[in-house]
């Protein structure tokens, strides 16, 4: 099985991928499948342009030559996409969103109306063949309010993927949270080995995968440094 995992965060050392590679390690436990981390902040992605070439050629690639049509052929090979980034501004950081955008190749034109009655544009590859998964990580002490918009992108982007939103994501890299934070990424670990054998993760673990690791006034005098 050919999983990408998509890392949006900018910095090397990262709180929410270290998640991601938590659950990468239980997904792949039994070492079985290939799984390639692109990181997007180096890689070269300019803006989408408007200008539907894509729709001209439809082979399923870019017209403007960057490093976009390689993760496009990557896109298209996968059977599993991991979306990972850290909250920007209630969304996805840019660079990572340039990604998104562009991915509109992989589309066609026309238009097709679903049984609910939302209106889509038909695809240009099977995408009932492929499983994604967005994990995604925020400052805040909870994730109530914090990350409804960019559910609502992921469920339309996606087709309703599993998604994993966690706040408090900073612990994981602060040496005085190991206490707390080395149980949060044994649960991701679990949870790749559950997403392994069904493609999907219960409610019950997602519940768990989401709580925060401290109370909230107990963070909040963390950062404030109070």
């Amino acid at each position: 099985m050919k999983v990408l995992v998509l890392n949006g965060s900018p910095k090397k050392v990262s709180d929410t991928f270290r998640l991601t590679e938590a659950f990468l390690k239980g997904l792949n436990r039994d070492q079985k499948h290939e799984i390639k981390v692109i990181n997007v902040i180096e890689k070269r992605i300019a803006p989408c342009r408007g200008c539907f070439g894509c729709w001209q050629s439809m082979d399923g690639h870019c017209v403007i030559g960057d490093d976009q049509n390689g993760i496009l052929d990557d896109y298209r090979s996968a059977e599993v996409i991991i979306w990972s980034f850290p909250l920007y501004c209630y969304g996805m950081p840019s660079h990572l969103k340039a990604v998104l955008d562009r991915t509109i190749p992989l589309l066609k034109m026309k238009m097709v109306e679903r049984e609910d009655g939302a209106v889509q544009h038909e695809t240009l590859i099977d995408f009932s063949k492929k499983h994604t998964l967005v994990i995604s990580g925020c400052g805040f002490p909870d994730w109530d309010g914090n990350f409804d918009a960019l559910r609502i992108m992921c469920r339309n982007c996606f087709g309703d993927p599993d998604m994993v939103f966690v706040p408090e994501a900073p612990l994981m890299n602060v040496p005085q949270a190991a206490v707390v934070a080395e149980p949060l990424l044994a649960k991701f670990e679990k949870a790749g080995e559950e997403y392994e054998t069904a493609f999907s993760l219960s409610k019950e673990t997602i519940a768990a995968l989401e709580a925060p690791m401290i109370p909230k006034e107990e963070y909040l005098r963390n950062v404030n440094g109070e």
